[in-house]
C-alpha cells in the first residue's frame, strides 16, 4: 500500500489572530478531504487526531488538521467564538486553495466540530459538501439544556454525527432526539461502548486503532452517499 503524503504548513487564522499550523495527510487515491478541527483540551497532534486521520487515509479520505490560535500560542483557555469560527473559515479557504479539485468536508472533535457547524450556520462555507462530528458536545455533564445544538437547524448541508453511548457530553437519548428533529440532513452512527474520547470498555477487546478504523469506514461510507 502506498503511504499517504504528509505536508506541514501554516496559514493565517481569524483576522488579527496570527498564523497557525496545519497538517495535510493525503492518501494516494484520495476521494475527499476532511478539514478537521481539534477539541477544546488538546491540539491537532493529540492521539485521537493522529489516529483518526491515519485511519481515514486508509479509506481514501484525506485530512487537513489545524490548530486554533490559543493552542498555537500555548494557552489552555479556548479563544472566543468569533476567533474560533473565523479560524474554521480560514482553514476551509486554505484547504480549498491547496486541493481545489477534491470534494471538501469539514468538522472535528467535540468543540472543533461544534465551531465548524456554528460557522456553517452563520454563513455557508464555500464548496463544502457536508459536516462530520466526532463526539458532538451537546451539553455539559448534568446540564439539561440542548442549547448548543440550536444552530444546527440553520446548517444546510448533510451531517454525520459519530457518537459514543458513554459520552457524558451527549446523552444518547437526547442526542438522538436532536438529530431526529433535523429532518433528513443528518445521520448518527454509534460507536458501541465508546465514551467522549472514543475509548471503549476493555471487555470489548478492541484496540484504539480498531475503533478508529471502524469510525473511518463509517465516514467513508457516508461520504460516498453525498459525493456528486
Amino acid at each position: 500500500m502506498t503511504e499517504p503524503a504528509i505536508s506541514e504548513l501554516r496559514f493565517a487564522a481569524a483576522p488579527g489572530a496570527g498564523e497557525v499550523s496545519a497538517i495535510l495527510l493525503k492518501p494516494a487515491e484520495c476521494q475527499a478531504l476532511l478539514i478537521l478541527a481539534h477539541g477544546a483540551g488538546a491540539g491537532m497532534r493529540h492521539r485521537f487526531m493522529d489516529g483518526v486521520a491515519e485511519a481515514l487515509s486508509h479509506h481514501g479520505i484525506g485530512t487537513f488538521r489545524y490548530q486554533f490560535p490559543y493552542v498555537e500560542a500555548g494557552r489552555r483557555r479556548p479563544d472566543r467564538a468569533p476567533v474560533l469560527t473565523g479560524t474554521v473559515r480560514a482553514a476551509v479557504a486554505a484547504a480549498r486553495e491547496l486541493e481545489p479539485d477534491l470534494p471538501l468536508l469539514a468538522g472535528g472533535k467535540s468543540m472543533g466540530g461544534r465551531m465548524t457547524s456554528t460557522a456553517q450556520a452563520e454563513s455557508s462555507l464555500p464548496g463544502l459538501l457536508g459536516l462530520v462530528f466526532f463526539g458532538f458536545p451537546l451539553h455539559r455533564p448534568g446540564d439539561p439544556s440542548n442549547a448548543r445544538a440550536d444552530h444546527l437547524s440553520d446548517v444546510d448541508v448533510p451531517m454525520l454525527f459519530v457518537q459514543g453511548p458513554r459520552d457524558r457530553l451527549a446523552e444518547m437519548g437526547r442526542m438522538a432526539a436532536v438529530v431526529g428533529a433535523l429532518g433528513d440532513r443528518p445521520v448518527i452512527s454509534v460507536v458501541q461502548d465508546a465514551d467522549h474520547g472514543f475509548d471503549v470498555l476493555k471487555r470489548t477487546g478492541k484496540s484504539a486503532e480498531e475503533v478508529y478504523d471502524e469510525m473511518a469506514i463509517v465516514v467513508r461510507s457516508w461520504t460516498d452517499t453525498i459525493l456528486p
